[in-house]
C-alpha cells in the first residue's frame, strides 16, 4: 500500500489491521448492556518526513479498541461522527449530545525537529461540558503504540476510577507444528491486545507454565531442554537464564511471590507432588504441604504474600485449597463440581477464578469466597490456564478453536469476550504481566 508522506495519524487504521490485528475476533455475548458511550475522534496533526512506524499507527483506533475490549464502553464509529475536532476550541458539545455520547476523546500528533513525535489528548465529559483530563507525551515513533495504550489507561481510569491495564504485556507459549513429530516451542511476549508479538526463547522441547516477576523484568517457566523438567528464571533485560530447580522427579508450576524474592512451585522430589517455596537469593527450599497420598500442584500467592492457593486431589478429585505460610493451616475453598484447578485470586482477595468442569466440559469459573457463589465466565470448551489482568478487570485464558489452541479474553464483570488467534500455530498457557511503565524515558 502506498501512502503519502504527509498524512494524519487518524487515517492509518487500514495499515494497522494489515500489520497484525486483522486476525483478532471480537465476540459480544448476550447481556452486554448499559455501556458508557465514548467517542474517540481521529487524531489530527501532520507528521513531516517521519519513519513509516509513525504514520502506520492509528492512535485513536488503538485507544478506541482498548476501551471496547473491556466490555464497559460502546465506541462511536468515526463515520457516524458529525465533526472531527482535534483541539478543545473545535468541540461543540451539542453535536456529541445529539449522538448520545457520554465522553469525547480528541487529540493530535506532530513530529518534533529531533525526530520524536509529540501527542496530546483531551478527555471531555459531554453532559457537563467540561474537560476532565489532558496530557502530552513525547516519544520515539516506534513507541506510538505505547503512547496510545497509555492514553487509553488514563481515559479508563478517569471514567471508572480503576487503573487501566492496556500498557501491560502477555506472555504465552506458541507451538509450531504441534501435531508433528518435531514441534518447536516459542515463549512469546506481546502487547495486551496481541500486537507486536516477539519470541524471547525457543526450544525443540516443551515449555510450560510461564509466569511474571512483579517487576516484569524476569519470567519463570518449565523447560525440558535438558531432557527432564527444569524450572528456569529468565532475565528479560540481560537474556540470562538460570536453572533454579532441577530436582529428581517433577519440577513444575513456578510462581513468583508478590515481592519477587521467592518462587512457589510443585516438586515430587520426596515421592509425591507437594508445594514448596524457594528463596531465590539463598536457594533455601521450604516444603509447604505434606499429604503423602495426594497430588498438590499449581500454587499461586495471596496478594499479601502470606499464603498460597493450590490444587490438590486429596479429597478424591482436584479441588482448590488455601494455606497460610506461618502456621501451615489449610482450608478447602471449592466444593461445587468434581474438578476445580489452576486458581488465581483477584487483587481484592475476595474473588477467585479457576478451571471448572461442568457437565464434562471445562470452563473458567468465578467464585465469591465470602458468599460462596460460583458463576461460569466462559462458554467455550476445553478452557484452561486463566490469568488475570493486574487491575482484576479482565482475564485471559487458553481455549480451542477448530482444533487448535488460541487465547481468549473475557471481562470479569460482564462476560464481554474477544479472541486473540495466533496464525502461526497452537497457543497455550498465557500469563498477564503486572503493571508496566512502557514509556520509560519519554516525556
Amino acid at each position: 500500500m502506498n501512502t503519502p508522506r504527509l498524512q494524519t495519524l487518524g487515517l492509518a487504521i487500514v495499515i494497522v489491521a494489515a500489520q497484525g490485528l486483522a486476525a483478532l475476533e471480537i465476540v459480544i455475548p448476550e447481556g452486554w448492556d448499559s455501556p458508557t458511550k465514548v467517542a474517540v475522534a481521529p487524531f489530527g496533526g501532520l507528521l513531516r518526513d517521519e519513519p513509516d512506524a509513525a504514520v502506520s499507527v492509528d492512535i485513536a483506533g488503538i485507544v478506541a479498541f482498548d476501551l471496547t475490549r473491556t466490555g464497559q464502553f460502546s465506541l462511536l464509529p468515526s463515520e457516524n461522527m458529525l465533526s472531527y475536532p482535534t483541539a478543545p476550541d473545535q468541540v461543540y458539545f451539542r453535536d456529541w449530545r445529539l449522538l448520545g455520547q457520554d465522553y469525547l476523546v480528541i487529540g493530535r500528533a506532530w513530529a518534533e525537529a529531533n525526530g520524536a513525535v509529540s501527542v496530546v489528548y483531551h478527555l471531555f465529559d459531554v453532559n457537563s461540558e467540561r474537560e476532565v483530563a489532558s496530557s502530552r507525551v513525547t516519544a520515539a515513533p516506534e513507541q506510538l503504540r505505547d503512547v496510545a495504550h497509555r492514553i487509553a489507561d488514563e481515559v479508563y481510569e478517569q471514567i471508572t476510577g480503576i487503573r487501566g491495564a492496556f500498557s501491560t504485556k502477555l506472555l504465552y507459549v506458541l507451538v509450531e507444528n504441534a501435531a508433528s513429530r518435531s514441534p518447536t516451542y516459542h515463549l512469546k511476549i506481546a502487547d495486551s491486545d496481541g500486537a507486536r508479538g516477539r519470541t524471547v526463547f525457543r526450544s525443540r522441547e516443551p515449555l510450560l507454565s510461564p509466569s511474571w516477576a512483579p517487576d516484569a523484568g524476569r519470567i519463570a517457566y518449565v523447560s525440558f531442554e535438558t531432557g527432564k523438567s527444569t524450572i528456569v528464571v529468565h532475565n528479560l533485560v540481560t537474556g540470562e537464564r538460570t536453572h533454579v530447580a532441577a530436582y529428581p522427579g517433577i519440577n513444575g508450576a513456578p510462581e513468583f511471590s508478590p515481592d519477587g524474592t521467592k518462587l512457589a512451585m510443585s516438586l515430587s522430589r520426596d515421592g509425591n507432588s507437594e508445594i514448596y517455596t524457594l528463596d531465590l537469593a539463598s536457594r533455601e527450599l521450604r516444603r509447604i504441604t505434606r499429604w503423602p497420598t495426594a497430588i498438590d500442584t499449581e500454587p499461586s500467592w495471596t496478594a499479601d504474600g502470606d499464603g498460597l492457593i493450590f490444587t490438590s486431589d486429596r479429597s478424591g478429585k482436584p479441588q482448590i485449597y488455601r494455606i497460610g505460610l506461618d502456621k501451615l493451616l489449610e482450608e478447602r475453598l471449592t466444593f461445587e463440581g468434581d474438578y476445580n484447578a489452576r486458581a488465581r485470586l483477584l487483587p481484592n482477595g475476595r474473588h477467585l477464578v479457576y478451571v471448572h468442569r461442568r457437565e464434562r466440559v471445562y470452563h473458567i469459573a468465578w467464585q465469591d469466597l465470602e458468599r460462596d457463589t460460583v458463576r461460569v465466565l466462559t462458554q467455550t470448551a476445553l478452557d484452561e490456564s486463566p490469568s488475570l489482568s493486574p487491575n482484576g478487570v479482565m482475564m485471559i485464558y487458553a481455549t480451542q478453536d477448530l482444533g487448535r489452541g488460541i487465547l481468549a479474553v473475557v471481562s470479569i464483570d460482564n462476560g464481554f469476550r474477544y479472541l486473540l488467534p495466533e496464525a502461526a500455530g497452537d497457543v497455550r498457557e498465557p500469563a498477564w504481566s503486572p503493571f508496566l511503565d512502557t514509556l520509560r524515558g519519554s516525556r
